[in-house]
């Protein structure tokens, strides 16, 4: 209990420690390297919009010109990219994730131990059909820095790629437990109901779903899985609704795109899981092509 106590300590001190150090950069009049990295994690930590992005972007280009060794610069680099590529706009998702795993590795072998770095590279990875390999980043990140709250979260995450979703909630849970006002609890939720919907577990998706959809309204995914979970469950009304809020934040949204992006390893549970959200989506009315 005083570890985890610590832990949420350390997560809420960092996040207003970036805070600060931001709006002190701000009034700086000249900025380095370090000044514009902290003015760009800002930037997105107020909400990861395409403008909010850009701007995160074009100051951590600053930084970089300024120090092109700055670690954390190259590190929120890769942050930013895989944050464009997760929200489901970018229509180059593939060279954003090129672009953040080469911003990683670019870090790393600056810092062979910087848990952040190791943790953002294991997130790529598991994002582009290597979760084997993303997962045990993560879990090398959480030995250098056990409150990686954002580790367990994508381990979370990989465990739902590898056909593991019964172990999904765990990691969840304890990401939540160690930082529960981290910017990205609503992913995080996600990620639980999204592995809940795989297994069949509908009543138990809605709660985790319902509950990233509280957390962070812009994220179309969640209101896609609602949709899909409440159609599964008979709700068909409430299921068409969440389905138009979602196809409002994602209008090229279609099922035949999402079958697309589906891993294909064969493993029976992790095919079985794909095909009960795709049933869920086709209830709830989101278009086929």
């Amino acid at each position: 209990m005083q570890d985890e106590i610590v832990a949420r300590l350390a997560n809420a001190l960092s996040a207003q420690l970036v805070t600060a150090e931001a709006r002190r950069a701000e009034r700086a009049p000249n900025p380095d390297s370090m000044d514009l990295c902290f003015r760009a994690v800002s930037w997105w930590t107020r909400a990861a919009t395409p403008d909010n992005l850009a701007e995160a972007r074009r100051l951590l280009d600053r930084s970089l010109a300024l120090d092109p060794a700055n670690v954390w610069a190259l590190r929120a680099i890769a942050v930013v990219d895989i944050l464009h590529a997760v929200s489901d706009l970018a229509d180059d998702r593939a060279a954003r994730f090129a672009s953040a795993e080469a911003a990683a590795l670019k870090a790393l072998t600056l810092a062979p131990e910087n848990a952040a770095a190791l943790m953002t590279l294991g997130g790529v990875q598991i994002a582009t059909n290597r979760a084997a390999e993303g997962v045990r980043l993560c879990e090398r990140a959480l030995e250098l820095d056990r409150n990686l709250a954002g580790a367990h979260g994508l381990i979370g995450n990989g465990k739902i790629q590898l056909g593991q979703a019964e172990d999904t909630e765990a990691h969840i849970l304890q990401a939540l437990r160690l930082s529960p006002r981290d910017i990205y609890t609503h992913q995080w939720c996600f990620f639980a109901g999204a592995a809940k919907l795989r297994l069949g577990a509908d009543e138990e998706a809605v709660a985790w779903l319902r509950r990233s959809v509280e957390l962070g309204r812009s994220f179309p995914r969640s209101h896609l899985y609602l949709a899909a979970a409440l159609a599964r469950l008979g709700c068909l009304g409430e299921a068409r609704s969440e389905a138009e809020a979602g196809l409002a934040l994602q209008p090229t949204f279609t099922i035949s795109r999402f079958r697309a992006g589906a891993p294909s390893d064969g493993n029976p549970a992790l095919i079985a899981g794909y095909e009960r959200v795709i049933d869920g989506l086709r209830k709830a009315g989101l278009p086929e092509d």
